[in-house]
């Protein structure tokens, strides 16, 4: 069973994730004058339509594609030897380093914690019928899914199949798809949490939520 709290005093510890921002074709790199220790931005926007801090300019075939941030966080490390140069595509460019916030802690505990029922294939997921009126009704932890029971519609190049659960009996205690939306093959669906650990669950999440401290 897996340690929870001592997952937690874990992201304490560590309380951050190195991003390396990396080229994603070939061209010659021009840096934007961003130093060690700079502080930048990810994507805004109620849809995150507006990019992060520009870090780099990548030009190929005389065609200049920005190289935005992903995240926010403080620039750790820039590769500024390829400064002026032509570089291959998957050279890592800058290492920013995002401190967690609240959010990305609980997810990345329930991740663990939790049995992950993932998509078999990419395509569009939907529950069936009985779930989705179920989960409207009650909410999510009203599910108890267990092994063989039918629970989504896998909707693929014009057929739709079903597709039963596979795993330990529990309550769905996480929805990771907007039903309708492509899932790629092997992302999560639903997380499933045994009853018996439901309780321990919750009182991290709780904890997580009045503790954390984030940073900027």
């Amino acid at each position: 069973m897996l340690n929870v709290k001592e997952l937690l005093e874990e992201l304490k510890a560590s309380p951050y994730e190195e991003i390396e921002v990396r080229t994603p074709h070939t061209g010659i790199v021009q840096f934007v004058g961003l130093n060690t220790g700079d502080r930048v931005l990810g994507p805004t926007g109620k849809w995150n339509e507006k990019p992060g801090t520009l870090l780099a300019n990548l030009t190929r075939e005389k065609n200049k594609k920005p190289i935005c941030a992903t995240q926010k966080g403080v620039v750790t490390d820039i590769a500024s030897d390829f400064e002026g140069k032509f570089v291959e595509a998957g050279e890592r460019l800058i290492t920013i380093r995002h401190f967690l916030s609240k959010e990305e802690v609980i997810a990345r505990i329930l991740k663990k914690a939790l049995h992950l029922f993932c998509a078999p294939e990419r395509a569009k997921y939907y529950f069936v019928p009985e779930i989705d009126a179920k989960i409207k009704a009650g909410g999510e932890q009203s599910v108890k899914p267990r092994e063989g029971m039918e629970m989504f519609i896998v909707s693929r190049m014009k057929r739709e199949t079903p597709l039963a659960y596979s795993g330990p009996e529990g309550i769905i205690y996480a929805v990771y798809f907007q039903q309708g939306d492509n899932v790629d093959g092997g992302q999560p669906l639903i997380g499933v949490c045994q009853e018996s650990q439901l309780s321990l669950i919750q009182d991290v999440v709780s904890r997580v939520q009045g503790e954390w401290e984030e940073q900027d």
